[in-house]
């Protein structure tokens, strides 16, 4: 992809986003398809990353525990807490991050 399509990538992920309750996202949990995104990350970028093939940076992040599927116990604590989520479409996966705002 060339600079422009990023940025236009870019843009549609940002307007994709939105604000997630555990509810909406269990489904996803279930399915294997929810991606937890670390909150000192960049959600979209991430996304970006992930869409464009970048997977020596994903596989990076990954290895860091930055990034991966949710594990079962951030699922119970969120079903307990009900912290803010934002969540991501990304077919077939849902990128979600647990985020102060």
């Amino acid at each position: 992809m060339n600079p422009d399509e990023i940025d236009l990538l870019r843009a549609r992920l940002l307007g994709e986003t939105a604000r997630a309750d555990w509810a909406e996202l269990r489904t996803f949990f279930a399915r294997g398809k929810l991606i937890r995104v670390h909150a000192e990350l960049d959600l979209i970028e991430v996304a970006v990353q992930i869409a464009t093939d970048q997977s020596s940076d994903i596989e990076i992040l990954m290895q860091s525990g930055r990034l991966g599927p949710l594990d079962d116990a951030t699922a119970v604590d969120w079903q307990q807490r009900h912290p803010p989520l934002w969540a991501v479409v990304l077919a077939p996966w849902v990128l979600v991050q647990e985020r102060a705002h």
